[in-house]
């Protein structure tokens, strides 16, 4: 059979959870037989890791690479803590973040297809879901440029547990860089700087804090006064630049940056497994609910 229809190519898919490009390969060495397909992708291991697509994938680990002036940061997850463990995970999860630096997809479809030495990202993906026994997912990266008279620096906390990557421009002193990832993964900031927060948010935050006001009984006239001195705290609270420096408090980020004749121009903070739903299993409650 020379072609084949993307309605059977969907339906395979669907029975077996392989990619697309794998799914076409397996109908078109077996002429079309939709069972003898999924006969194929079970003895190349493909369908079993298929059928974990439903778990849930929100432990693993984050990762940073750097060379030059490219850096990407990476989460891979797993379905336990205990995987990120196993060495081949965290090897795949090492090798896929450096891949993103040497090929520089621009979306995670893309990504997906970057060649290996054994495939591709999602073929060894695919291969290690079997190995390891548990549903491994790529969930996100970014990938930054910068330029020569800047710097990248990378923190892993919790051995890649979180993963921070941020650029510092005006220094090449990539320990500057560090030593800010480090504060950006214990405190956690949303924005670089005031100008990021968006102006639905500052209203919002406005309107709470106003009501608070009014609510704690305060005069109509000092009221104003009190929401600018609370949003001001509000933007020193979320935004980087301003937040008190973790290595030391009696300087802000901004001015620690400054005394090294440096400018935070980014950052990203991956926490594995932030907004996805965690599986929370009762082994008691599963053993009665199979006695029923």
């Amino acid at each position: 059979m020379s072609k084949i229809s993307a309605s059977l190519v969907k339906e395979l898919r669907e029975r077996t959870g392989v990619g697309m490009m794998d799914a076409k390969r397996a109908l078109v060495e077996v002429e079309g037989d939709m069972e003898a397909a999924i006969d194929l992708l079970r003895e190349k291991g493909m369908a079993k890791a298929g059928k974990k697509n439903d778990r849930i994938a929100a432990e693993g680990l984050a990762n940073v690479y750097v060379e030059g002036n490219t850096a990407a940061i990476v989460e891979i997850n797993s379905e336990t803590d205990f995987v990120a463990k196993n060495e081949k995970f965290q090897k795949l999860v090492q090798d896929i973040a450096k891949l993103m630096v040497e090929n520089k997809p621009a979306n995670m479809e893309e990504a997906m297809k970057v060649k290996t030495d054994t495939g591709t990202i999602e073929t060894d993906l695919i291969e290690a879901t079997t190995v390891i026994g548990e549903k491994i997912s790529f969930r996100r990266f970014e990938v930054l440029e910068k330029e020569d008279n800047a710097a990248f620096g990378g923190y892993l906390h919790m051995g890649g547990r979180i993963a921070v990557l941020v650029e510092v421009t005006g220094t090449t002193d990539e320990q500057v860089a560090k030593d800010i990832a480090m504060h950006v993964a214990a405190i956690n900031p949303r924005y670089v700087t005031k100008d990021q927060v968006s102006p639905e948010e500052l209203e919002h935050e406005k309107k709470v804090l106003t009501e608070q006001a009014l609510n704690e009984g305060k005069p109509a006239n000092i009221v104003e006064k009190m929401v600018d001195g609370r949003m001001h705290k509000f933007l020193a609270e979320i935004c980087l630049v301003d937040q008190p420096f973790v290595k030391d408090p009696d300087m802000t980020v901004e001015k620690y940056a400054a005394s090294k004749g440096a400018t935070v121009k980014g950052f990203v903070r991956f926490e594995v497994g932030e907004g996805l739903e965690k599986r929370e299993e009762n082994f008691a409650d599963e053993v009665m609910s199979q006695m029923k």
